[in-house]
């Protein structure tokens, strides 16, 4: 509260004065109200100066860190550390038994141990998922070590901000759907090759920070670049799955979109609606391409 003194009596009272301090004279004025304002009471504006009030009030209708998603904030991103810790430890696993790839990477339908028919095709849907958290071991394929150390890395870089704007939950379940996503691209259209690596997840952060980045009027130029640049290496480089990178990519766009563009009204059945509608029709891509494997 103000203890400004008020004016002399007797002072002119043609010299103007600030309207939230009367003892102080001014002749500058706020661009939106008019009012008359003082040192204290000014803000920058786009141009000139806005009183506090102005300010205060088209402060409420911008939208802050969690304005896209309005999802809780997560100031600690723990389930950013989760999947890096789930990550590492079945790099582990493969390094210890490297029969860990065999039965639990990705594979549609295929001939593995012993003559034995073994995928998704024949019960395994698990694969679907485990064969997100594995990755080419040192000296496997053109990759290597080098498949882990990129996607946790990007992991590492794009979680942590995603994961504060979306909230845990929410984050959590963009990253399985882009994982399972991409997995389902593959399953489509090349169920005989088995595949491992989080890159189909990693996309689907890449398509779902441009979302929430220009929503949020934050320079997407950099992750545009990032992105083009690994789309041009999934496709130049042999032994890289094009068709987990375009899944993953496409779902966590898809996913972002409902979570940052729900109406006001409906945002919380939206959020939980367009998780489960994806989710089932990847169900129903994975069912449909095993009847035809099946049959």
């Amino acid at each position: 509260m103000s203890t400004d003194p008020q004016p002399e009596a007797g002072a002119s009272a043609e010299v103007p004065t600030c309207y939230r301090h009367p003892g102080r004279e001014t002749h500058v004025r706020c661009t939106r109200c008019d009012r008359y304002i003082c040192p204290d009471c000014m803000r920058e504006a786009a141009v000139g100066h806005q009183c506090v009030e102005c300010v205060r009030q088209a402060n409420q209708g911008v939208r802050g860190p969690r304005a896209s998603s309005r999802g809780q904030f997560a100031a600690t991103p723990v389930v950013t550390f989760i999947l890096l810790g789930i990550n590492v430890l079945g790099y582990l696993a493969e390094l210890a038994d490297r029969s860990v790839v065999d039965r639990f990477g990705m594979l549609g339908e295929g001939y593995i141990h012993f003559g034995q028919l073994l995928g998704v095709a024949e019960g395994e849907w698990y694969r679907l998922i485990t064969g997100a958290f594995l990755h080419s071991p040192p000296g496997g394929g053109s990759l290597g070590i080098t498949h882990i150390l990129f996607n946790m890395w990007a992991l590492w870089m794009l979680g942590p901000p995603l994961e504060q704007l979306l909230g845990r939950t929410r984050f959590a379940v963009l990253y399985l759907l882009a994982a399972l996503g991409g997995n389902v691209l593959c399953y489509l259209l090349v169920p005989y090759v088995v595949g491992i690596g989080a890159s189909g997840a990693i996309y689907g952060l890449f398509g779902a920070f441009f979302v929430l980045a220009k929503r949020l009027r934050i320079d997407p130029k950099g992750i545009v670049i990032l992105l083009a640049i690994n789309l041009v290496i999934t496709f130049s480089v042999p032994g890289i799955s094009w068709q987990a990178h375009i899944g993953g990519l496409v779902t966590g766009a898809v996913i972002a979109v409902a979570y940052d563009r729900a109406p006001a009204k409906h945002r919380r059945a939206v959020h939980i609606g367009a998780p489960v509608v994806t989710l089932v029709l990847l169900i129903a891509l994975v069912a449909f391409k095993t009847a035809q494997l099946t049959t």
